[in-house]
């Protein structure tokens, strides 16, 4: 294979990996909270009443000005936008893993397989990110960017990868730092200085747009978390602490340091200094990350922390462990060691068949572990890397039945928002009293356009803005706490709630506005 056919193999596998396995999704998870603020920036008057827009953290990313850019550019909506820069960074991300792989020596087919092993994706225990993260949102974006800046600083193209880092940067800061950490000491030994001036220019960038921003700005840099921000924190985003971890978590994050120091051991002569640094560097940081976070969060109580979220470092840990053991797999093929090569590919394909190594495994799914490897091992033998890439994308999803996220029935949903969106004002506020933790009413508010007054998703937001979380609580406990109450209507007129949306198990005396198979939708009298 040659350099442009790995480039194209790095395009095909993005464009698999995005419609077959690990996938996609739209509005389940955080993309709920991003196109809300990004609807509200296109046109104010848009969900101008809805808490969730009124204090974006938005300001310190630039995000949101090319997401508004793109729609602006090309007419399309922001699904279409977001979703086109998410394949390719992952395009590009993938390239990253390539570049990596051929900086440790690899030809180009077994650096594509490699790559393609790394772009399973894993769920990562604890801090809860992905390695390839599902849905359109900046960490989706930034973490390939980090990628290929690491691929080509392997390469020793250092201008270009300052470029590429300053790019994630600008799309989501925190994913970035653990790479500065790593690349400042490379530069200052190599005398790269250069290589900091894209990144000079975004730094300076962002700052400029964040001053520009009219929304308000996250919690000061210094601080201590008051008890009644921790109480919510714990509640609502408790993965920050650590405290709140099952003990096997830390026990999973251990194993698989160790796998990754053994696969180290059996190619660490073939690593180029470059790509040692990164490869041993960001997963130690992620190690260090848990003590660290320990100390400052939950001990110091810095205000800071559940903003910067320090222990998402821990996903290098898992990522680099999957690629020192695809590339011991692939060297241990080349010299013909073949059931080696099998081992150090089961254990490159093992975390997405088994995210939690601590976790109890199914006899499928370690028979297809084992076939996935034999498959590596195979192509490797016939010169035929990257197909054994594409077994295994079809292998895991199909035959290993894994399953990264539910696929919801929004037909009835969708009629609803769509009611709301042609039938209601613009200002009106709906509550969904039963709905209780349902991702159902940030798609509503996303669909519909149409202000929700509380919902559990965007209490997520806890974490930036102390002044939200109060109000998120307030509502959510007079509200929401208790599920719908007959004589609460005083309440939720006093709350300037114009509309309640019921299960059908709660019809009330009356015609509702508005009736699904699922739903009922009742206008509270002011």
């Amino acid at each position: 294979m040659t350099r442009t056919g790995a480039a194209f193999a790095a395009l095909a596998f993005a464009l698999a990996s995005f419609f077959v396995f690990p996938g996609h999704t739209w509005l389940q998870q955080d993309s709920q909270i991003w196109t809300a603020m990004l609807e509200h920036l296109r046109d104010p008057a848009v969900l101008r009443t809805d808490i969730l827009v009124q204090q974006p953290h938005v300001g310190f990313t630039l995000y949101d000005e090319v997401a508004l850019a793109l729609r602006r550019v090309t007419g399309l909506g922001f699904r279409e936008v977001l979703e086109f820069q998410q394949i390719v960074c992952r395009a590009l991300g993938i390239w990253g893993l390539v570049l990596m792989a051929a900086a440790a020596g690899l030809e180009w087919g077994p650096a594509v397989l490699v790559a393609a092993l790394c772009s399973l994706g894993t769920t990562i225990a604890g801090p809860a990110v992905l390695t390839v993260e599902y849905e359109p949102t900046p960490r989706a974006f930034a973490l390939p960017l980090v990628l290929l800046a690491i691929g080509l600083v392997a390469h020793r193209r250092y201008t270009a990868a300052g470029i590429a880092a300053a790019c994630a940067f600008l799309y989501h800061p925190p994913t970035a730092l653990g790479f500065f950490a790593i690349f400042l000491a490379l530069t200052v030994i190599e005398r790269q200085w250069r290589a900091w001036v894209p990144v000079a220019l975004a730094v300076a960038l962002l700052a400029v747009t964040a001053a520009r921003s009219g929304g308000a700005a996250p919690q000061p840099l210094w601080g201590r978390i008051e008890p009644s921000q921790e109480y919510l924190q714990r509640l609502r985003a408790g993965y920050i602490w650590i405290s709140a971890w099952p003990a096997a978590y830390i026990v999973h994050h251990l194993l698989l340091a160790a796998a990754l120091a053994v696969a180290w051991l059996r190619v660490r002569r073939c690593v180029t200094v470059e790509l040692r640094a990164f490869v041993l560097g960001l997963p130690l940081l992620g190690l260090l990350s848990m003590p660290l976070s320990w100390l400052l969060l939950e001990r110091a109580r810095w205000v800071l922390m559940p903003q910067l979220q320090p222990m998402r470092l821990v996903l290098f840990v898992a990522l680099m462990m999957v690629f020192l053991a695809g590339l011991a797999g692939a060297y241990a093929a080349l010299a013909r060691r073949w059931w080696e090569a099998a081992a150090w590919f089961a254990v490159a394909c093992w975390l997405p068949l088994q995210p939690v190594v601590t976790d109890p495994y199914s006899v499928r799914r370690v028979a297809v572990l084992l076939t996935a490897a034999g498959l590596c091992v195979v192509a490797m033998r016939v010169r035929v890397a990257p197909l054994a890439g594409a077994a295994a994308l079809l292998l895991i999803p199909f035959a290993g039945r894994v399953v990264n996220y539910a696929k919801p029935d929004t037909t009835q949903l969708l009629q609803l928002a769509g009611w709301a969106m042609h039938s209601t004002p613009r200002d009106a506020v709906f509550l969904f009293p039963d709905a209780g933790r349902s991702l159902a009413l940030g798609v509503f508010r996303c669909e519909a356009l149409r202000t929700v007054y509380v919902d559990w998703k965007g209490g997520g937001q806890v974490n930036f803005v102390r002044e939200f979380g109060e109000e998120w609580w307030r509502r959510w406990r007079a509200t929401m706490a208790d599920g719908f109450r007959a004589d609460g209507m005083a309440a939720y007129r006093a709350a300037q709630i114009d509309y309640i949306v019921l299960p059908l198990r709660h019809r009330l005396p009356g015609s509702p506005v508005f009736a699904n198979a699922r739903y009922l939708v009742y206008r509270v009298s002011r």
